[in-house]
């Protein structure tokens, strides 16, 4: 079971390489679904694997002067706050309860990136000389923070939209510097997990450095893919993924 554990991290890692973001979203769903992990537990240990391999990935992007470090300690450190929040707030809630969560932030993420590649093709993207909206940023980055800590996600499927739609950052460096905000907000979640949930810190390590391992390789192959098939495909994937889970939650809402 550990050596599968090891092959989900790879993977995951690789997608988040290959896709700058969203990859991440993957990590519960693997250690609660295929690992039989707590849910519970399972968002608590999905946090530092999202923190470390994003940290990893945006010092790579800082090195190509990708990440705007100014934007990304605004916005993230809103976003630690309210991840943290989300992380003491999720004692309310019980695990199956979260997990129907993510069902549908998996759901909203796929819309998003089926409808990001829809817009692209057809050339109604949000034109660069719009005025930039940064009012706007501070409820989200909070927003984005609590749906770290309650559910366990990266959140760069919010982060990056709002960089580029609303801070005019361009495409390229709101890939980087979300990636920054994703490693401060996840850590901020952890911290908030931490005394709550028994965590087998051995399985956390290997876990977290096969992501690691395969966010390296994904990025070094993510020039070689098409980045919008490989987008669209993973947005079907999650659309898929999020309905199972609603599924399986169902009594939720019932």
């Amino acid at each position: 079971m550990i050596a599968v554990g090891l092959v989900l991290a790879a993977v995951i890692g690789l997608s988040l390489g290959l896709l700058g973001g969203g990859g991440s979203i993957l990590t519960v769903p693997a250690l609660v679904y295929v690992l039989g992990v707590p849910a519970k537990t399972a968002i608590a240990m999905s946090l530092p694997v999202v923190g470390v391999t994003s940290a990893v990935s945006a010092f790579m992007h800082w090195r190509l002067g990708n990440v705007r470090v100014a934007t990304a300690l605004g916005f993230g450190a809103l976003a630690m706050i309210g991840a943290f929040a989300g992380a003491k707030l999720s004692v309310l809630l019980n695990g199956a309860t979260q997990l129907a969560l993510l069902g549908v932030v998996m759901l909203a993420a796929s819309g998003l990136m089926l409808r990001r590649r829809t817009a692209e093709a057809s050339g109604s993207a949000p034109k660069p000389e719009s005025p930039p909206r940064a009012a706007l940023l501070a409820p989200i980055a909070l927003g984005v923070g609590v749906l770290t800590g309650i559910v366990g996600i990266g959140g760069g499927f919010l982060v990056v939209p709002a960089l580029v739609l609303l801070a005019r950052v361009p495409m390229r460096q709101a890939v980087g510097t979300s990636l920054l905000v994703i490693a401060m907000n996840s850590a901020a979640g952890f911290a908030g997990y931490l005394g709550t949930v028994t965590l087998d810190w051995r399985f956390l390590a290997g876990f977290t450095t096969a992501a690691v391992a395969g966010a390296l390789v994904g990025t070094s192959l993510a020039s070689r893919v098409p980045q919008a098939t490989l987008k669209r495909a993973f947005g079907v994937f999650l659309l898929l993924m999020g309905a199972f889970m609603l599924f399986q939650n169902r009594h939720v809402f019932l």
